[in-house]
């Protein structure tokens, strides 16, 4: 501020001398009037006098003063913010003493007054462009003085701005940007337009930095960063910055492209970057390519690097590095230069583990108390010898950053349920990093059963773990071992369930999801068959690509109905059947999420489709054994029951599949509610009776045997 306060001192010396020489040549210094109007002695006065540079002044002694005074403080340590924009902008004297004169008023009012005296105008506070050249002993007519004003570094920074457009050029008015006169006076706060495209740095380390940091030491100033499913650009920039001692100026590119002005919020962005002597990071890149003026501010991004001087090219080290992130392949036609172009590898199990471990040990930012008098709430405790982090993570396809979201969200779990972080809580917090992508094209079921509810023979049951083991432990084998190479092919699993009606299929995937901690969104296939060609397939593809950015479990139920078998082609409906079928197969091979297709007729399901399953379970139809068992456990042990129950006759007479069991089970509950409360054989067999008439099927005396008079 020393240093500021003085410079502003030696523009003070310059305008006092310039005032006194008006004040020699003014016909009337004493008319209140004047700066209103113009009188005829005032226009006599202008007509005599010729422009040239004002005289020489003593504000050169000063300045050399001050000057070698904040060399001294500098070589002390301080830091001098007028000498460090100088420097990031490329601004050579003149371009100072234009920023200096545009920032004076805003940080001393009387020079408001004197520039509204030297414009000849009370009403404007400002340096019009002739007082400010004139200030600076620049004549008007130096064409090489008036381009530090059209297209130097202070007008292509955004440090000074000229208002007045209509105006002819001498006497528009020079203003300094509130952001950039609050950065010179210590405030580092970002530009408040920029409030809803910047997102806060992330503090995690992660990855291998050191080839990019090589790159950005070398003066590469543009890269594209194209990341795998479980990678993060956004960190491996943020640390390579922040290994050459810069900070990282973070954009949200979606909430960019969706702004009013996106090329003016990037011009913004790389002004705050400059000020700071920080990089950008920006993403998801892809996101700027969709309307035209996000294209706009994609070209800004990567043209707008370096400003140079208005005597020569910039000099190395004041340019924006620019890293750009995205989950896409660069499209040359986005830039006009070439980036360097840099894979960010998938993370591995073993370093998701441990961020998640390390996560959970900080406690992280204190939770703000509602009151003060509010009781603490118990802090979260974890401990690694109690919880097994690998084991109740590993499921979780979650880049770097959304580990520790998840992490975080995990605490605050705890927290509501006293402070011990369990497996649970983890799993909440993974789920809380999904989105709301397939909401309008499939419904999301939480589950709510387990293994203990199913009701299978065992070699089902079986093929129900593998399915789970293999979704816990695809990362570690499909991406870390590299067990499916090549092709494009994803790591995705795909299981088959194929069984009839009401034999557990969907119950079946309900329990895989929650024992893997997902949420089960089951396909309407209302929103995805389309009759129009090549409309079910884009509803597929964003299906599918909506899955794969979420930690769930995609159900396709009656997944005949699009997962058939080809046909032969006899007509353009088979080709284009044909068509849709081989974009099914193609997709399911390269898909990275858990799929499960039902069908009530395997026979149905094209083999090319078999051939890509990772699980294949048959769920037949439940003998007398796992009939009984269906029934008890369907009635539960909440249901109050009557002592003439027989469970045993139910499942030896009634050939029923689960799921026709169940829905008897529910029918014969209301019968009782309505009959005194307590459950027997009258409201079973009766309940059985109209589920028969439901299916279709006739109800026998011989089958109903020694109940069939309790039927009403």
């Amino acid at each position: 501020m020393a240093h500021l306060l003085g410079r502003l001192g030696v523009l003070e010396e310059r305008i006092r001398a310039l005032v006194a020489e008006r004040r020699a040549h003014d016909p009337q210094p004493d008319d209140p009037f004047r700066g209103l109007y113009l009188s005829d002695e005032a226009i006599e006065a202008i007509l005599e006098r010729r422009p040239g540079p004002a005289q020489p002044t003593p504000a050169s002694v000063r300045l050399a003063d001050c000057e070698r005074e904040a060399d001294a403080a500098q070589h002390a340590g301080a830091r001098l913010r007028l000498r460090e924009v100088t420097d990031r902008f490329g601004l050579d004297p003149l371009d100072v003493d234009l920023l200096l004169l545009a920032l004076a008023a805003d940080v001393d009012p009387r020079f408001g007054q004197f520039f509204g005296y030297l414009n000849d105008d009370v009403t404007r506070r400002r340096p019009t462009v002739a007082v400010a050249l004139t200030l600076c002993d620049r004549p008007l007519g130096s064409g090489a003085a008036r381009a530090h004003l059209i297209h130097g570094p202070l007008i292509a920074g955004g440090l000074v701005r000229m208002d007045d457009a209509d105006q002819p050029f001498p006497v528009r008015s020079l203003r300094i940007p509130d952001r950039v006169a609050a950065h010179l006076l210590g405030d580092d706060e970002p530009d408040p337009a920029l409030a809803g495209v910047l997102t806060p740095a992330p503090d995690t380390a992660w990855g291998d930095i050191d080839p990019l940091t090589r790159a950005l030491a070398a003066g590469v100033d543009l890269i594209h960063l194209k990341e795998a499913a479980t990678g993060s650009g956004r960190l491996l920039g943020i640390g390579a910055l922040h290994a050459l001692g810069r900070d990282a100026v973070v954009l949200d590119l979606h909430q960019l492209a969706a702004a009013l002005d996106p090329p003016g919020l990037v011009d913004l962005a790389v002004r705050e970057a400059r000020l700071g002597g920080a990089g950008v990071v920006a993403g998801p890149v892809e996101a700027l390519a969709e309307t035209s003026a996000a294209r706009s501010a994609l070209t800004a991004l990567t043209t707008t690097l370096t400003k140079p001087s208005a005597t020569g090219p910039a000099r190395s080290g004041r340019d924006v590095p620019v890293l750009l992130v995205g989950s896409a392949p660069w499209d040359p036609a986005w830039a006009a230069r070439a980036p360097l172009l840099v894979d960010v590898p998938a993370s591995t199990d073993a370093e998701r583990a441990a961020l998640w471990a390390r996560a959970l040990a900080d406690p992280g930012p204190e939770p703000s108390r509602a009151a003060p008098t509010s009781p603490p709430g118990p802090d979260p405790a974890f401990d690694p010898e109690e919880l097994d982090v690998a084991a109740a993570t590993s499921q979780y396809r979650l880049d770097p950053e959304q580990v520790v979201r998840a992490a975080r969200a995990a605490q605050v779990q705890a927290r509501l349920d006293g402070g011990r972080i369990a497996a649970e809580h983890l799993r909440r917090g993974a789920r809380a990093e999904n989105g709301t992508a397939l909401d309008r094209l499939a419904r999301r079921i939480e589950p709510a059963v387990g293994w203990p509810d199913l009701v299978l023979p065992p070699a089902t049951l079986t093929g129900l773990r593998e399915l789970s083991l293999r979704a816990r432990h695809r990362e570690r084998v499909l991406g870390d071992w590299r067990m499916r190479p090549g092709g494009g092919r994803g790591h995705g699993v795909a299981a088959l369930f194929a069984g009839d009606s009401g034999t557990g299929k969907t119950m079946s995937a309900e329990v895989v999801a929650g024992d893997l901690g997902l949420e089960l969104y089951v396909v309407d296939l209302a929103t995805v068959m389309d009759k129009y060609i090549g409309e079910t397939e884009k509803n597929l593809e964003r299906i599918f690509a909506g899955a794969a950015r979420l930690n769930a479990v995609l159900l396709f139920d009656e997944a005949d109905a699009v997962f058939g078998k080809r046909s032969e082609v006899k007509d353009a409906h088979d080709r284009y059947a044909n068509v849709e079928s081989a974009y099914l197969l193609q997709r399911i091979e390269s898909f990275d999420g858990l799929l499960i297709l039902t069908t009530n007729l395997r026979a149905n399901i094209d083999e090319a489709f078999t051939r890509r399953l990772d699980v294949l379970v048959d769920f037949p139809l439940p003998d007398v054994e796992y009939r009984l068992a269906l029934w008890d456990q369907c009635l539960g042990a909440v249901v109050p029951r009557a002592d003439d129950l027989d469970l045993v006759f139910c499942a030896e007479a009634f050939a029923l599949a689960g799921g026709a069991i169940r829905s008897s089970a529910v029918t014969a509950a209301y019968l009782a509610a309505a009959d005194g409360g307590r459950l027997g054989m009258v409201h079973l067999v009766t309940a059985v009776q109209r589920e028969y008439r439901k299916m279709g099927r006739l109800s026998l005396p011989s089958e109903f045997g020694r109940y069939w008079d309790l039927i009403g």
